[in-house]
């Protein structure tokens, strides 16, 4: 009876820690619209989603069971709606009305606010071809806050050095240092935060030839990325896995919270190549955080 008791109190102890753990996600849905063939923001060579690859990819999202999922590629909660169930999800977007945007399904048992677009981001705003803001919520988990910042970068300068004499790369360096404003900030406020998205960039974590994290970060403010020392699996073939692009960077003591060994990818199940454009070139990245209280 007492070892029954003892089990039981230990339970009890560990229950304010499980209850505040949540699962953090990203997952760009490429080209998640529902905007028709002909709309003039759209690619003409645009594969549209049929009715089951919808509910294909509202299969991933259930069973990917994220808390709180950062979005890119996402025409808004009407599109995200069509993948996260609305009774279970609420939807926070990038407030501009480009296809491409940023966002965050938040679970609703967790409650969020909106802060300001980092619009900064948009370095071609009104353009055809414009670049995406980033969505900025701050979490309560618990007794804990977080503040987290959905983005999706500019493409073209996936490695080498990013300041070189290269339109993309120049743009991509412009983007980091508007990125390391927005981390300064949260750590003079001693706010737990994560960037987390399309970075379109391969880091290569603290290594200090990779500049972009440099840009973001320095030497003076501890940066965690998450996925460093992994290949990621999604879409992969027989050379393995591939460097990964999504990340999820933690700091301001939020990299204090990370369950090590939590770094998911819901790989999809789908290996016929024409899937790619029906469910997403991008994979759901995960992990778990645990907050204090």
């Amino acid at each position: 009876m007492l070892r029954i008791l003892a089990v039981l109190l230990l339970a009890l102890l560990a229950l304010p820690a499980q209850a505040n753990e949540f699962k953090l996600a990203t997952w760009n849905i490429a080209w998640l619209t529902l905007r028709q063939a002909g709309d003039p923001d759209l690619p003409r060579a645009m594969t549209f989603r049929s009715p089951a690859d919808y509910e294909a990819l509202a299969r991933y999202a259930r069973q990917l069971d994220a808390d709180v999922i950062a979005l890119q590629e996402v025409d808004g909660p009407e599109a995200a709606a069509r993948v996260f169930d609305p009774a279970t999800y609420a939807f926070f977007f990038a407030r501009e009305n480009d296809v491409q945007r940023t966002g965050f399904a938040v679970r609703k048992t967790l409650r969020a606010t909106q802060n300001e677009d980092l619009d900064r981001l948009d370095l071609r705003a009104g353009s055809r071809r414009s670049l995406r803001r980033g969505t900025d919520i701050t979490v309560q988990a618990g007794a804990a806050r977080i503040r987290l910042l959905s983005i999706h970068l500019n493409a073209g300068c996936m490695s080498g050095p990013i300041d070189r004499p290269d339109p993309e790369c120049e743009t991509l360096h412009r983007q980091s240092e508007i990125l390391s404003g927005w981390i300064v900030a949260r750590q003079r406020e001693r706010m737990p935060f994560a960037v987390l998205g399309d970075f379109n960039r391969r880091l290569t974590g603290p290594n200090p030839n990779e500049d972009m994290m440099r840009a973001l970060a320095g030497p003076e403010i501890p940066l965690v990325r998450t996925t460093e020392g992994r290949s990621n699996p999604c879409w992969s073939d027989a050379r393995g896995g591939r460097p990964f692009i999504d990340h999820i960077l933690l700091g301001g003591g939020a990299e204090r919270w990370w369950q090590r060994d939590s770094l998911r990818v819901l790989v999809y199940a789908e290996r016929d190549g024409a899937m790619r454009e029906r469910l997403s070139d991008h994979c759901p990245v995960s992990i778990r955080l645990a907050p204090p209280g």
